[in-house]
């Protein structure tokens, strides 16, 4: 299969950085969101780093098994391993370099993660950064948010509508901090042609419904860049309340031999 993808990020239009980072590598198949947290000194530097940390773990393990990422379909077991093992590199990095610059303690990030290999992808979470999968019209939510209010809604406390606005919606309860005992949540997916992978960070999913995400994603005729900078312009226009960042990848067909 080939990749086709988009990304957009912005600040938005109360915060005066942003801390958001992604990565989009087609050729090594590995595309990431990661949400700094604890201001410029603490999430923009881990941010930084966990991206830095992460494309670097995928590229070399890439190279020490001497294949690309559609060579890996037969060794999914792989491929997830890579990913997790690529988000707890990223989170061991982050820690030694935190204790480096003592100016940036007390720093950490969300990380949603997928990587290819073939007509498979891994999915790796840590946080509310958020996977989706779209299917046609059809949108799935792969990961699920690892906060306070996701947990409320999953025991019945509150709903869906009301964690939107609740005033502890941003309290995470996992996170990738540089300490030790960092959970990854890992699931693999067989994914179609013409399938397409959202991957968003709170700013996004925070301000936009699922539905109103898969509308917008589902544009078809607009290039998968237009496709984000919507998303990212909808948020914007509703106040833009937090950084946002949005990849789209789409399957588009058959490697080429």
């Amino acid at each position: 299969m080939t990749l086709k993808f988009g990304a957009a990020s912005d600040r938005g239009r109360v915060r005066s950085r942003n801390e958001d980072r992604f990565i989009a590598d087609g050729d090594l198949g590995i595309f990431a969101v990661v949400d700094g947290m604890g201001g410029h000194a603490g999430g923009e530097f881990a941010s930084t780093t966990i991206s830095e940390a992460l494309t670097a773990f995928i590229r070399e393990s890439a190279q020490d098994a001497d294949m690309t990422w559609p060579e890996l379909d037969a060794q999914l077991s792989l491929l997830a391993n890579r990913l997790q093992v690529g988000v707890r590199v990223a989170n061991r990095t982050l820690g030694a370099r935190a204790r480096e610059n003592a100016g940036v303690t007390g720093g950490g990030a969300t990380v949603a993660a997928v990587l290819f290999g073939g007509g498979r992808v891994a999915v790796s979470h840590v946080g509310d950064c958020r996977v989706y999968l779209l299917e046609g019209e059809r949108l799935s939510r792969i990961t699920c948010d690892h906060s306070l209010v996701a947990e409320q809604v999953s025991q019945g406390l509150i709903t869906e509508d009301t964690a939107k606005t609740h005033p502890l919606r941003h309290v995470v309860t996992r996170a990738v901090t540089g300490l030790t005992g960092v959970v990854v949540d890992t699931v693999d997916l067989e994914v179609r042609p013409g399938s397409r992978l959202i991957l968003c960070s709170d700013g996004i999913h925070g301000v936009l419904t699922d539905k109103e995400i898969a509308a917008l994603a589902s544009a078809a005729e607009r290039p998968l860049d237009e496709v984000c900078q919507a998303a990212i312009d909808e948020v914007n226009a509703r106040g833009g309340p937090d950084n946002a960042t949005v990849i789209v990848i789409e399957l588009a067909g058959p490697v080429a031999a």
